[in-house]
């Protein structure tokens, strides 16, 4: 009997799009009687079947399962060395991989939960939302489910990966390297510049009374009045070139996303076109990091106004002499409406997208840390737009609002994890750490050392 198909065309289309780029292969995916085929296009003769689709992976708004599987108790390697969880069943079937020849049949539904994961399905729809309009880490099925620190998806296209090679033994697959990518908001590019003096002085008042920081009190009226055409170098909030500094020890390029609206009162300080932001952004460009935007507060669910601010990033860049090859971003507060705000960004014309991470906890939200092309479960559409998953912004970790660690032991330790996590995939290890939060040696410390571990 003909199984549903669960997976359109257009799904299948944007599934082999993921296999080709993680593999190197072009596949060709199709529904047989028998569940869902898997050949390679250039190789003569052999399959993999996917025998199981969990319906639960295709449909909006279903509490799923989870089960676990030991892939080293059945002559498979695990990438994380250690059991791997698989959402959407209660029970797995054992042997879980069957091979005879050059077939293979696999009875868990590893393109269902790339699906799943990818296309962020369980977002769609939900109420459960926190102050901020987001979807909390701890409504996940990964949080509630143990793997929220795991890139489940990548972990089980590992496996795929071995199934591939057992059998196409002659097939070279792709291999990837570790990476790692840093990139700051700047939703403060100054502490005093752009505030209105009466703000200032409830601040100066702040810095003598409440902390007795007769530094910062002095400190204040001279950054305000002195920021003219350049950011003070005694402004505290003023870290641009310690952190492309600190990128470049590294090898690694920064990218700055800048705020070019104000929808709210959550909104930036700032004004892209004023004349010391200009200067910043072509210190940046003069230095070879990247210049990307931070769409303001009230745009997550408003396309045209995202639309309208990446216009204006790019027309402020192009009449300072600034070009790329493509504009990217990430969500003011990582506000994220799926797949509106995933629409909006490549209604805008924007090259990717980096928001998608929790603001409570760190981690895999996608299941993944390798960048991909995004698809809209909703309109059933592959889109020019690329999603470069988000694994962990300091704020979540440090501040008191979200985890709240504050020691040196504590703070290395949760970064530490994900990183080794994405090296043992070979993914791409993703940070957020914004230009304003550096204002001491211990910062500084940790931002180095999360580089270096």
């Amino acid at each position: 009997m003909k199984q549903y198909q669960h997976l359109t065309p257009a799904a299948l289309s944007w599934l082999q799009s993921i296999l080709y780029e993680r593999f190197g292969y072009a596949v060709d995916l199709a529904y047989t009687e028998s569940g869902v085929r898997l050949t390679l296009s250039s190789q003569i003769g052999g399959q993999i079947l996917f025998a199981e689709q969990f319906t639960g992976f295709y449909e909006v708004g279903l509490d799923l399962p989870c089960s676990i599987w030991d892939a080293e108790a059945e002559g498979w390697s695990s990438a994380l060395g250690h059991p791997i969880p698989a959402p959407g069943v209660n029970k797995l079937i054992s042997p879980l991989i069957k091979l005879s020849g050059q077939q293979a049949v696999v009875r868990y539904d590893i393109l269902g939960l790339t699906y799943w994961m990818l296309n962020r399905i369980e977002e769609i729809g939900r109420t459960d939302l926190d102050c901020h309009g987001r979807f909390p880490a701890t409504s996940s099925h990964a949080f509630k489910h143990g793997y929220l620190q795991r890139p489940v998806v990548d972990e089980w296209l590992n496996i795929l990966g071995q199934v591939i090679a057992k059998t196409w033994p002659h097939a070279e697959l792709r291999q990837h390297q570790f990476s790692m990518k840093v990139s700051h908001d700047v939703d403060s590019p100054s502490l005093y510049a752009f505030k209105p003096w009466r703000t200032v002085i409830r601040m100066m008042a702040g810095h003598l009374l409440k902390r007795r920081n007769i530094k910062a009190f002095f400190t204040a009226p001279y950054v305000k009045l002195l920021t003219d055409k350049n950011l003070h170098s005694a402004d505290p909030y003023n870290t641009f070139d310690w952190l492309m500094d600190v990128s470049e020890a590294h090898n690694l390029k920064s990218a700055f996303y800048f705020i070019c609206g104000h929808t709210s009162s959550m909104d930036a300080d700032y004004d892209l076109e004023h004349p010391v932001i200009k200067e910043l952004l072509q210190r940046i460009h003069r230095r070879g990091h990247e210049i990307g935007l931070h769409p303001s507060y009230g745009t997550y669910q408003k396309p045209e106004e995202l639309k309208r601010e990446a216009e204006h990033l790019s027309t402020v860049c192009s009449r300072l002499g600034i070009t790329q090859e493509r504009y990217g971003g990430r969500m003011h507060y990582l506000r994220w409406d799926h797949p509106v705000t995933l629409q909006a960004w490549n209604d805008a014309n924007l090259s990717y997208d980096s928001t998608l991470t929790y603001a409570d906890r760190p981690g895999f939200r996608c299941g993944t840390c390798f960048e991909y092309p995004a698809f809209n479960p909703l309109t059933n559409k592959e889109l020019q737009l690329r999603i470069r998953p988000l694994i962990v912004m300091e704020a979540t970790v440090i501040d008191s609002v979200y985890m709240g660690l504050s020691t040196t032991s504590e703070i290395l330790a949760v970064f530490e994890n994900l990183k080794n996590n994405c090296r043992q995939v070979k993914g791409c290890f993703t940070v957020l750490w914004h230009n304003s939060s550096l204002n001491n040696s211990f910062d500084c410390y940790i931002y180095r050392a999360i580089l270096e571990i």
